[in-house]
């Protein structure tokens, strides 16, 4: 994860970028699931405090799970401090942020929006476990509804408070001559940069023969039949559907927005009257039936059952013949390998870029040691501008992809350097200017700001000045 590893090399910068790493450790999605593994692993012991509030800002609560996840978090991130004062000061930075945001008229209210996202990670969460109460067990939550709420509130807050910090930063810009500067500054507690490699690819989604498209139509056909009959729905989603999104809760998807699914799935649930089952229909997930549960208004509620299209040997060893001419015609010079990628790649993410991967920092670097483990095996041995053999790999929506990649860089270890590495210096130079700038607004906006900090906490070095006479306004 860039985000995470990125601000924990900026932690040793200075007490500017502290700030920054706080607020970027509570704005990362991913916290999610380790925030759930936390609570799901943690042992409370004879004492300890198991939860209560630890401060208040306006009317945003902190509670001391909320510092105690974020220690935890760091740690298992490798952060080198985890002082509980020095996260109570971040999170106090993240909950100005958010009080401010939520009155703030430039920032959209996308609440609802934000809600039915929470329960497809929900739903995606429960896909993973052979029940809804294994998984409640599983994170310690008693209900279905908490753990939604749990979902719900850290994606609107992580919403409001990103929302508020580009507001606050979106006129910063940073000169070459600052880059410059900062790089001679901080360039001995600057990171070394581990083996890196740069890779285009071209990646297509073998076809299905016509006969293979009849043998799923035709179980999607059988199961349709089998509901009739008198069969469950549910049931037939729980043992057959692929959607690992819908499958465990029966396939069903509520609160659907107009727009959401794909547009074949949406103009087939549309076109069903309320319980009515559809004939089987592709998308580029594969293959569904559905049936329209409820419409009201602009939402509805459909179950589905899908069936991914697998490709099978015979229609993979056709796919692979073809990428080998493909990269025959690359090798002869008849195209190259941008050309190639925009003309025979299925892959979304870098077809219109030459065919480029790009790195977590978007930038066309790739840590070596982060690749899977096909991928590291392809290019093992490979020098600037080999291609790899053709080989099969998992693709978008997890599926088979014949795929050939191009070597475009190899980066050996170094430490970070300007002639080399001026883009990621850059982005250093340009976070701790924006921490400046948010350090100068929440000076600005704590005299206006009601906080309250438990005593547990007035021994902190905070950075700012959090135990001031509170000021409601």
């Amino acid at each position: 994860m860039c985000e995470i590893s990125q601000r924990i090399l900026i932690l040793q910068l200075n007490t500017i970028l502290i700030m920054i790493k706080n607020l970027k450790y509570l704005l990362t999605l991913s916290f999610l699931v380790s925030l759930f593994s936390i609570n799901a692993n943690a042992q409370v012991k004879k004492g300890d405090l198991i939860d209560g509030i630890s401060a208040v800002v306006g009317n945003e609560i902190i509670l001391e799970s909320d510092i105690l996840e974020q220690q935890n978090y760091a740690a298992q991130q490798g952060a080198a401090k985890t002082d509980k004062c020095e996260f109570m000061d971040g999170i106090l930075n993240n909950k100005l942020l958010i009080y401010t945001a939520k009155k703030d008229t430039l920032i959209q209210d996308r609440t609802s929006a934000i809600k039915e996202g929470a329960l497809d990670k929900y739903n995606q969460i429960v896909s993973q476990f052979p029940s809804e109460k294994a998984m409640l067990d599983q994170y310690k939550f008693r209900t279905s509804y908490e753990m939604k709420n749990a979902i719900e509130k850290m994606d609107i807050d992580n919403y409001y408070g990103q929302q508020k910090y580009a507001l606050i930063t979106e006129k910063v810009s940073i000169t070459p001559n600052e880059v410059t500067d900062f790089y001679n500054a901080f360039k001995f507690q600057l990171p070394q940069v581990k083996d890196e490699v740069a890779l285009s690819k071209i990646a297509m989604y073998p076809k299905l023969t016509e006969a293979h498209k009849d043998e799923i139509i035709n179980k999607l056909k059988k199961i349709k039949q089998d509901i009739l009959a008198g069969e469950s729905f549910e049931n037939k989603a729980r043992i057959y559907s692929e959607d690992p999104g819908s499958a465990a809760n029966g396939g069903l998807y509520t609160n659907i927005n107009r727009g959401k699914m794909v547009k074949i799935f949406e103009a087939t649930a549309l076109n069903l009257q309320e319980g009515e089952i559809s004939d089987p229909v592709e998308s580029e997930f594969g293959f569904h039936i559905i049936q329209l549960v409820k419409k009201s208004g602009k939402q509805y509620d459909a179950r589905h059952i899908l069936l991914k299209a697998e490709p099978n040997a015979e229609e993979i060893a056709a796919a692979k013949a073809e990428m080998e001419k493909i990269k025959e015609d690359i090798k002869s010079g008849k195209i190259t390998f941008k050309d190639a990628a925009y003309k025979y790649s299925d892959d979304k993410n870098t077809k219109y870029n030459a065919g480029i991967i790009p790195g977590e920092d978007n930038s066309d670097r790739l840590e070596k040691a982060n690749l899977n483990a096909t991928v590291a095996y392809q290019i093992a041995g490979l020098n600037k501008g080999d291609l790899t053999d053709v080989f099969v790999e998992e693709g978008q929506n997890q599926k088979k992809a014949v795929t050939i990649m191009k070597v475009n860089e190899i980066i050996p270890q170094h430490s970070l350097d300007l002639a080399t590495d001026f883009e990621r210096i850059k982005g250093f130079a340009l976070n701790k200017k924006k921490g400046e700038v948010l350090d100068k607004w929440v000076k600005e906006h704590l005299p206006d700001t009601f906080i309250s900090i438990d005593n547990r906490y007035k021994d902190c070095k905070f950075k700012e000045d959090w135990g001031k006479s509170a000021i409601i306004k």
